[in-house]
């Protein structure tokens, strides 16, 4: 061999052993247990006829809707739990991480869900406070979304037993100050 060409080799030799050594590998594999810092959250969407007026648009329960699949696009290791609520409040996802089993039950949300008209938000309140399973979780929040505002007896109650959970609570409101008139359908008609 001549000088340059062994010059040569030898530098491109010493270079790439610098950039594996640059690269750190590691042999092996191990478990290691971390603690998820995530948050908890619970959705409870108005499902009364009234969602159904179309001041928002398209109508303020698609609306509502669309905001909860936008806030799923964001999250990461955070939990969510869905409750829908008019005239009583009822579980339609448990508290998970599974974001598509999440967008497919939001997906099948309508305002058929639940015979009872009205808008029981201490009963849904009261219901989330119950799907936070996990003790050692801190991080608990209720996101309301509503266009009516409560009617009902015993959201004193339902608040204090929030804030002794550690519940913070944020509502969405949904509609305009002018309101629209709530459409009926019949056989298929508006």
């Amino acid at each position: 061999y001549n000088k340059p060409t062994l010059k040569l080799i030898l530098a491109l030799l010493i270079v790439s052993l610098l950039s594996l050594a640059l690269v750190n590998p590691q042999i092996g594999t191990r478990v290691e247990t971390i603690k998820r810092e995530g948050i908890d959250i619970v959705f409870a969407l108005d499902v009364s006829k009234s969602m159904l007026a179309q001041d928002v648009q398209p109508d303020r329960l698609e609306r509502a809707k669309l905001t909860i699949s936008r806030t799923l696009d964001q999250l990461i290791s955070d939990r969510v739990g869905i409750i829908t609520y008019a005239g009583r409040a009822y579980p339609q996802l448990p508290i998970t991480t599974d974001y598509g089993a999440a967008r497919l039950f939001l997906k099948n949300i309508n305002t058929d869900l639940i015979p009872s008209q009205g808008t029981a938000i201490a009963e849904a309140i009261e219901m989330a406070a119950q799907y936070f399973d996990d003790e050692d979780q801190k991080n608990r929040m209720l996101v309301i979304l509503s266009d009516g505002e409560d009617h009902e007896v015993g959201i004193d109650e339902a608040l204090e037993m929030a804030r002794e959970n550690n519940i913070a609570i944020y509502t969405v409101g949904l509609g305009s100050q002018r309101g629209a008139p709530i459409p009926e359908m019949r056989n298929g008609y508006q």
